[in-house]
């Protein structure tokens, strides 16, 4: 068994892995799926993030991933809103959906909300609304139009049942530099032209997330993601891992 790692040498692996100890040559897409997507709750974040790890970065090569639909803004880890590349977004959005459902009925108010209410029909109606006219909208012009349907029932929650249940991107200009405008959604498969992956295995998910953040625990891994059980999953992918250990008695994948 090698040796426990220190947390020193835990924050330096943390801190090489993220590129944050030195800025590297590699370009926007690729830092973007190195590091499974940027925060995004407003527009600067990811800017602020690439700047920091990437030399010569230019913030309209971002935008322009934006823009030409190469990369999109969504709900997407702990349902919080992620910059992710068009790719990404097609293969792990379906991975990390139970997590985004589980969250939407225990970590938000929004389930209990519409708790007497058939959740995947108001889910089937959101997207009908969206494909109707292809125009994209808020969540909460979704929900108020939603109310039609169903008198009586919290806009901002049906809503954002939308945002959970359906991989629905946020449209430029949102997100560009320099620029700005409501959050507008649309879904994925509409913006992008290409339909969802049927995979959701969590494996390669997981793989990545370790290539970034690792070496890590399980609850670290499951605190990142949102998903269940990840002690078994990585039970599972155990063969394949290289496992370490720290002065704690941790296990480190």
């Amino acid at each position: 068994m090698p040796r426990p790692l220190s947390l020193r040498a835990l924050n330096r692996a943390l801190l090489a892995r993220q590129w944050l100890l030195a800025r590297v040559k590699k370009s926007v897409p690729a830092a973007i799926e190195h590091l499974v997507g940027l925060q995004a709750q407003s527009t600067s974040p990811p800017y602020v993030a690439l700047w920091t790890r990437l030399e010569g970065f230019d913030a309209e090569a971002l935008s322009r991933l934006l823009t030409s639909r190469r990369a999109v803004r969504l709900a997407f880890l702990r349902s919080t809103i992620h910059l992710v590349t068009a790719r990404d977004c097609l293969a792990l959005r379906p991975v990390l959906q139970p997590a985004l459902e589980r969250g939407f009925y225990v970590g938000s108010p929004f389930g209990k909300r519409l708790a007497k209410l058939d959740v995947k029909a108001i889910v089937a109606a959101g997207r009908a609304l969206l494909d109707g006219d292809g125009e994209p909208r808020t969540t909460l012009e979704l929900g108020a139009a939603l109310t039609q349907r169903w008198p009586g029932a919290d806009a901002e929650a049906l809503g954002n049942a939308l945002r959970a249940f359906l991989a629905l991107v946020q449209v430029p200009p949102r997100g560009v530099w320099g620029q700005g405008g409501a959050p507008r959604c649309t879904t994925a498969e509409a913006w992008l032209g290409q339909p969802l992956a049927r995979e959701t295995a969590p494996d390669a998910l997981i793989s990545r997330y370790l290539a970034a953040f690792g070496p890590a625990t399980a609850a670290d891994v499951q605190a990142w993601s949102g998903l269940p059980a990840c002690a078994e999953i990585l039970a599972r992918m155990r063969p394949a891992l290289r496992v370490l250990g720290d002065e704690r008695g941790r296990e480190l994948f």
